[in-house]
């Protein structure tokens, strides 16, 4: 073969038409991800995108919107204790899960019902 697939630039979940505002908030605000700005072409078609560091997250419009129930994005996390103390201080529930030897991980639902993996590595 001649070519090589290198990473994963972005993982995109989706979201519905109108409710950008909870994306910022959850997403910008809770999980501390920054706002990127989606390039001219494509801003008309609603959605918000995020990045910190090496992730890329991005948001877009779908109708009608089908929550991601199984699929999920994994993301990593240092001192996850930590976090799931900051998630119950801001009132974000959290199901931990204890099926991944080797990994202390929860799971989350932001605002739009999407799920979405936290795991530390122990």
């Amino acid at each position: 073969m001649s070519f090589t697939i290198n990473k994963i630039d972005h993982v995109q979940l989706a979201m519905p038409k109108g409710l950008e505002d909870e994306a910022r908030k959850f997403y910008g605000e809770i999980l501390g991800l920054g706002e990127v700005e989606k390039p001219e072409t494509l801003r008309k078609r609603g959605g918000v995108w995020f990045t910190k560091g090496a992730v890329h997250l991005h948001l877009g419009v779908e109708e009608p919107f089908v929550p991601a129930k199984k699929a999920h994005p994994a993301f990593e996390v240092h001192h996850i204790e930590d976090f799931k103390t900051y998630l119950s201080a801001q009132a974000v529930d959290y199901t931990v899960d204890e099926n991944l030897p080797g990994a202390n991980r929860i799971y989350v639902c932001d605002p739009f019902g999407n799920r979405l993996e936290f795991l530390e590595w122990v």
